[in-house]
């Protein structure tokens, strides 16, 4: 879009004479010259981003710079971006320091300054500043003091204004300081009605009164918002127009009398008066209305010989009738938009007209501005919007901006590290979009703030990508009330921020120890376990010699052949891990490994490595995994039990093949779930397991095992299955793994023997049942004297058993009996793995959750339903314990996790099983879960831990990291360290009487005495945070009690305020 459009209307004003005079020197060059001043030295007298703006224009254009910094601003950047920085205001407090008239002018004085720029806010409408650097013979980069006088004064300026035919809103005639003043004014005019500072705006000092009750207290908050701003408190009250669009008009002027209007921008979107969005120019905007818009601010400035930028604000009804508000003598916020769309660097312009050049010299005449595209600026703050744009304060623990082409940022202290502090504004980065019409400006916006990570501190860029994707906003008009009118905005998508959590959870760890505490206060025993007598010699001959002799099709026809059940021994494996947490030493293996191979050489083998080995490796470098296998086998490994927990036959297949390549026996595992014996439930039916031992089979395993991880397999179930297996193969091995947590396994295991099964896993007595595998020692006295005799001695099982009874006891502190005193039925409901049913039973006692346990072994049945009721064997089991805990931990339900899908942020397990990174599940993926579940690809976190920093003056301790190749640090409280250090209580939520401060700040008032009564809703205290007030109302009635603060105490969130009785 390209428009051009000019102002045609003219009058005279006040200053006709000086203009005439002054517009008749513009056209000689001679007088320009003579006026024509350069700047050396330019000082700003703010802080933050408009400080930054301000420098690098200078820098552009050869002027030395200079900043001036309050004591809490030592560390910020505008500081940094100056050519020489000073101290001011010693001593007082943040907000006073910069409005410090007579350390400025010093400073200015001392080191050589020639002109100050004043940016926006503090000072920069202040008559009082302006004279004071004339004064002390230093320019100032803005209109003269009488003009910033007039137009400061919001009353003089409407009387201004009325006297140039400009419409305006019914208004008091002058600034009020009383609240009688106030009342007479609403008497007259009716509700609602505004308060405003005479002498500022942004917002500050600025409170709508929609009913007599409200009066006072917002006379009263207004005037000392206005005081603390603006070092004035003064008020002027206008009736309140509801529902109008916010314009304003860009105006530039020269000490010549030539004035310029730059279009407008539309600031409707709004925020407790506050402008969040800013758009240039104003969409669906009708020119005659523009053409009034740009004519009367033009004849304004020109009425009271406006030099410099400034600002003309207007109202626009729903009837498009236009009223004037004020002007605004200084650079605003959202000049960028202006910029953005004429091509004219307002700033450079600033500071030209104050050096003397007029506007044509600097190319700048109306018939040459002209509108291209249009851009749009985003106000990010530190606030939440979630918790009604409350003021966020800390540390920056990641900065990411948005960036590329059509985005502009302008900001100061947004980078990790950079503190944000309660006591200035809550903005933190200005983001400027452009593009050929709105559209295309709102999609780089919308992805320039996707871009963004901020960690550390809450921000409003949820509610900004809200607001930039609304319908309205795109397609229509907004006015001042879009954002009370589009509650949605506030459905905010939440945050993932995994990996700063991560580093948070791992610094906690590094600087505090383990979160989890061991739930018993049980000790290792002082025994050491006996070794029973071991033979001399060499251990008799077993199954693993006819191994070496025959091969894997040799060893699997001897196996099948053997007359009699042989038996597994998992006592060296699964069964401590199982029991014991996996905490058992080689040092206690070895040394009972002796006594086992000259007592047990007819068993069939010995369980004694756990390898998992992570697929997608297999897949992406198969030789590697081939040569994985070799270097196992040739350190002693025999069979490769090879299984995938989702029963997915690609992945199986290329197990399959690398453990026979490598020379081993090949043992493919059917992972069992559910119940064959009940014909309610046919996912995993008889005829599944089948179908796939039949593909097992055909790609040539050596020996079929089932593998039950759960313990489901019961009696009746086992027989049917191996009858069936055994019908099927007769000539294939069948082995049988199962966990005991049920109590049934040794009656399960003796049924599969008797059905067929060749071979079944058992552990020594000492280390055997509840979730660990059957009893060695009940099998083999229950087969003894009969066809299944196992031809193992009962002695030599009892002289094993003891010895792992006693080393059992060195590990008493991790002993599953320390907390689960019996296996338990329920498992046939649950389908919880044995090894993971006694973890999460020891992590729900450590987390003090023990008497609920029985609600995560129902969240389990839940999650594995969700999930599409999976075969649960490592690592699909931890992916339904994992789902399992975050719906315990979060109080979810099933019903809710499938409604909020889209919105929760799952544990990465459950994401990654969804995009399918261990395979495809039977009967396929759950839906209409799984396409509601965001699936990210590629994110894979690198974290190495650096250093661990010194305590600091709040207990805290930064730990260092690098984050995939970048510096990242925490700050994480030393829970030790804090035990001695005093600190402000907090308010505990879940008591009644406790009043908190909802956000960080300052404490301005305390409205209450302690012994006093008071009425639920009454002001209890007032709060400034990021110069703006809130006043905590009390939730209850009743006397206070104890009140913990005083006038100037400084909070953070949720510190105790006062405690109140009912």
């Amino acid at each position: 879009m390209l428009l051009q459009v000019g102002g045609k209307r003219s009058a005279l004003g006040l200053l006709a004479i000086r203009r005439v005079w002054s517009m008749s020197r513009s056209a000689h060059t001679a007088p320009q010259t003579l006026e024509y001043k350069p700047i050396k030295k330019v000082m700003v007298a703010n802080r933050g981003e408009i400080a930054i703006r301000v420098f690098r224009a200078c820098t552009e254009l050869g002027i030395r710079t200079v900043a001036v910094y309050s004591e809490q601003d030592t560390g910020q950047m505008h500081r940094q971006k100056a050519d020489e920085a000073y101290l001011i205001g010693k001593g007082l407090p943040p907000v006073a320091a910069y409005l410090h008239i007579p350390d400025i002018i010093k400073v200015a004085k001392e080191n050589g300054v020639d002109a100050i720029h004043p940016g926006y806010g503090f000072l920069s409408e202040r008559a009082d500043f302006a004279q004071a650097c004339m004064d002390a013979g230093v320019r100032f980069i803005g209109p003269t003091p009488d003009v910033v006088r007039k137009m400061g004064d919001k009353v003089e300026a409407r009387a201004i204004a009325f006297s140039a035919g400009v419409p305006v809103v019914p208004g008091t005639d002058g600034p009020i300081s009383s609240l009688q003043q106030a009342q007479e004014f609403s008497n007259s005019y009716g509700f609602p009605i505004i308060f405003k500072a005479a002498y500022g705006g942004g917002g500050r000092g600025m409170r709508v009164v929609r009913e007599y009750e409200e009066l006072e207290e917002n006379f009263q908050r207004a005037y000392s918002e206005a005081l603390t701003a603006f070092g004035n408190g003064a008020l002027f009250v206008e009736k309140f127009i509801e529902k109008p669009r916010h314009i304003e008009v860009q105006i530039l002027g020269d000490k010549y009398g030539n004035v310029i209007h730059l279009y407008e921008r539309d600031c409707s979107i709004q925020r407790r008066h506050q402008k969040v969005v800013e758009i240039a120019p104003a969409a669906h905007l009708d020119p005659h209305l523009r053409d009034r818009l740009t004519a009367d601010s033009v004849n304004l400035a020109r009425q009271v010989g406006y030099e410099n930028a400034g600002t003309v604000e207007f109202l626009v009804d729903k009837h498009g009738k236009h009223y004037f508000i004020e002007v605004n003598s200084r650079l605003q916020v959202e000049h960028t938009v202006t910029e953005e769309i004429t091509d004219v660097d307002l700033v450079h312009a600033q500071l030209r007209v104050c050096e003397g050049r007029s506007l044509p010299e600097l190319g700048l005449k109306q018939d040459k501005i002209r509108i291209n595209g249009y851009a749009i600026q985003c106000r990010v703050t530190t606030e939440d919007p979630a918790r009604g744009f409350q003021p966020d304060t800390g540390r920056l623990e990641v900065f990411r901006s948005g960036e590329g082409m059509g985005i502009r940022l302008d900001s100061a202290s947004a980078f990790q590290g950079a503190v944000i502090s309660p006591h200035y504004d809550s903005l933190l980065v200005k983001v400027i979009a452009s593009g050929k019409d709105l559209p295309a400006a709102s999609a780089k916006m919308s992805r320039a703030l996707a871009e963004f990570r901020v960690r550390g501190v809450k921000t409003n860029i949820p509610f900004l990508q809200n607001v930039l994707s609304n319908n309205q906003f795109l397609n229509a008009t907004v006015d001042t009330q879009f954002i009370d009118e589009n509650p949605d905005l506030f459905n905010l998508k939440p945050v993932q921020n995994r990996a700063q959590k991560l580093l948070h959870y791992l610094g906690h760890v590094m600087v505090n120890g383990p979160t989890t505490p061991i739930p018993v206060k049980a000790k290792p025993s002082p025994i050491d376990p006996v070794i029973p007598p071991v033979p001399l010699g060499e251990p008799p001959v077993g199954f693993r010699d006819v191994l070496l002799r025959e091969g894997p099709d040799g060893f699997a026809k001897a196996v099948r052949a053997h007359q009699g059940l042989l038996l597994m021994d998992t006592t060296f494996r699964d069964a401590h891990q199982s029991l014991l947490a996996t905490r058992v030493r080689t040092h206690d293996l070895k040394r009972i490994a002796p006594f086992v191979a000259h007592s047990f050489s007819n068993l069939f083998s010995v369980e004694n490595w756990g390898g998992l080995f992570d697929i997608s490796l297999l897949i992406a470098s198969f030789p590697v995994f081939v040569r994985f296998c070799e270097v196992a086998k040739e350190n002693g490994m025999d069979i490769f039990r090879v299984f995938d927990s989702l029963n997915y036959l690609p992945n199986m297949l290329l197990g399959m093949e690398a453990a026979g390549a490598a020379g081993g026996v090949v043992e493919a595992a059917i992972s069992y779930t559910g119940d064959v014996s009940d014909p309610t439930r046919q996912k995993y039916s008889l005829d599944y397991y089948l179908k796939l031992a039949d593909e097992l089979v055909k790609a040539g395993t050596h020996i079929l095992c089932i593998k039950d991880m759960a313990g489901l397999l019961k009696p009746d179930s086992g027989h049917l299955l191996v009858s069936a297996l055994r019908d099927r193969f007769p000539d294939v091995p069948i082995h049988v793994h199962t966990h005991d947590t049920a109590g049934a396994g040794v009656a399960a295991m003796l049924a599969c023997a008797e059905a067929g099964a060749d071979i079944v896993d058992v552990a020594v007595d000492s280390m055997a049942g509840m979730t660990s595998q059957p009893s060695m020692g009940a099998i083999v006295a229950c087969t003894k004297g009969t066809k299944l005799n196992t031809g193992i001695s009962l002695e030599k099982v009892f002289d094993y058993s003891e010895y792992w009874e006693v080393t059992r006891g060195l590990y008493a502190p991790f002993d599953c009996t320390a907390t689960m005193k019996s296996g338990n039925a329920d498992v046939y409901e649950n389908e919880i793995p044995g090894g993971q049913y006694t973890n999460l039973h020891f992590q729900a006692h450590s987390m003090g959750l023990g008497n609920k346990f029985k609600e995560v072994k129902k969240a389990y049945a839940e999650a594995n339903k969700l999930l599409g009721d999976l075969i649960k064997v490592t690592p699909s089991s931890k992916i339904v314990g994992d789902l399992a805990q975050f719906m315990v931990q979060n109080s979810l339900t099933r019903a809710e996790v499938e409604e909020r899908a889209d919105e929760l942020s799952f544990p990465l397990s459950v994401v990654e099983f969804l995009q399918g990174h261990i395979g495809i599940p039977h009967g396929g993926f759950p839906e209409p879960f799984r396409s509601k579940v965001e699936l990210e690809r590629g994110k894979t976190l690198h974290i190495k831990a650096l250093a661990l920093g010194d305590l600091n003056k709040a207990g805290q301790r930064e730990v260092f990291f690098e984050l995939n190749g970048q510096l990242r640090s925490v700050l994480v409280k030393d829970t030790m360290a804090m035990k001695e250090m005093h600190f402000h209580p907090k308010a505990l939520k879940d008591v009644r009487g406790q009043i908190g401060a909802p956000m960080p700040g300052k404490v301005v008032e305390v409205k209450v005495k302690q012994g006093q009564q008071v009425e639920k809703g009454q002001p209890l205290c007032v709060l400034s945070a990021m110069k703006m007030e809130t006043v905590v109302n009390s939730p209850l009635s009743g006397t206070v009690a104890k009140i913990y603060v005083t006038a100037d105490s400084t909070l953070e969130g949720d510190d105790l305020i006062l405690e109140i009785t009912e």
